[in-house]
């Protein structure tokens, strides 16, 4: 997102920074793809969608700190349910049999916001 924002809608970092609760330090490394490569949001058609409405929102000033929150966890369980996060949690825990795991699938997810 930080580097959409920077890109595509030619926004300063320190810009950025404010608008996503970061550093801008965070955001130059974001841009830089030094930070954030763990994860590719771009392979999640539906997350990615999700999160250039919410860059399109942040850039032209149409979205509210609740409604922000409201977007970002919805891009979270889309996330999540796609299956993203298996395979960082098996790195982080080798012993883990990601086939059994329900965690990120589970009924009560640890984002239990709304999206509506």
């Amino acid at each position: 997102m930080a580097r959409e924002l920077t890109q595509t809608h030619k926004m300063k970092q320190g810009e950025v920074a404010s608008l996503l609760g970061i550093t801008q330090a965070a955001v130059s490394k974001y841009t830089r793809q030094v930070r954030g490569r763990a994860l590719n949001i771009e392979e999640i058609e539906e997350a990615h969608a999700a999160t250039l409405d919410i860059t399109h929102m942040l850039a032209k000033g149409q979205i509210s700190r609740p409604d922000l929150v409201k977007k970002f966890c919805l891009v979270c369980r889309v996330v999540r349910q796609a299956g993203a996060m298996c395979e960082l949690c098996k790195r982080s825990n080798p012993s883990l049999d990601v086939r059994l795991c329900r965690v990120c699938i589970s009924e009560n997810p640890a984002c239990t916001l709304n999206d509506e």
